[in-house]
């Protein structure tokens, strides 16, 4: 039928035509996502990679899963139990460790997060033989029972009298805010602090 309308009708031609566009467009985007990805940073994980955190003064280095969180790695590879992990949300303190001097819940930190800052723990407050003045008050003023709270209470105590040499009752009420102790010694921690404030000029 010569005079019928062609308009929308496809030859071989030009389906050949599309075709080979379509796969040449093709083979292009597979040739930018193939250099693409050559520029890309190496995925790290889900496996254990290797990771140097500064612990108490020294550089350890260990092999941890990216999803562990530094309270896990601290009670792990690196051994250090004095670190306790309570709720493992964030809400009840008792793995308050220092990052370059400041209280943190260290459940809520992935390890590979801590990258150049300083870690402390209960471990590495005291001086050899020789504790901490805070964790000698706690003994003297019985500020613990069970113990569980007491090595976050006392890294948030100690950190107080560093920023505030003579603090207040209120001052110490607000520190150990969040932190959970179960047996109730809060009146006998906010003692033993108070006990070894340095008195002002």
């Amino acid at each position: 039928m010569p005079n019928a309308d062609r308009t929308h009708s496809v030859t071989r031609r030009l389906f050949l035509r599309g075709t080979g566009a379509t796969a040449s467009g093709v083979a292009l985007l597979a040739d930018m996502h193939i250099a693409a990805a050559a520029d890309e940073p190496p995925i790290v994980g889900p496996g254990a990679i290797p990771l140097t955190l500064t612990v108490n003064g020294r550089n350890q280095e260990v092999s941890v899963e990216p999803c562990m969180t530094l309270a896990e790695v601290l009670r792990g590879p690196l051994d250090l139990t004095g670190t306790k992990i309570g709720c493992d949300r964030g809400a009840c303190s008792a793995c308050t460790v220092w990052l370059d001097g400041a209280p943190v819940a260290s459940c809520m930190l992935l390890a590979v997060d801590v990258g150049a800052r300083a870690v402390t723990t209960i471990e590495g407050l005291a001086h050899g033989d020789t504790l901490h003045p805070v964790q000698e008050a706690f003994i003297a003023h019985d500020a613990l029972q069970c113990g569980y709270c007491t090595p976050g209470m006392v890294m948030s105590c100690a950190a107080l009298l560093e920023r505030v040499p003579n603090p207040t009752a209120d001052d110490v009420r607000a520190a150990i805010d969040g932190h959970l102790c179960r047996c109730g010694a809060y009146p006998h921690i906010v003692e033993a602090v108070l006990a070894v404030r340095k008195p002002g000029p």
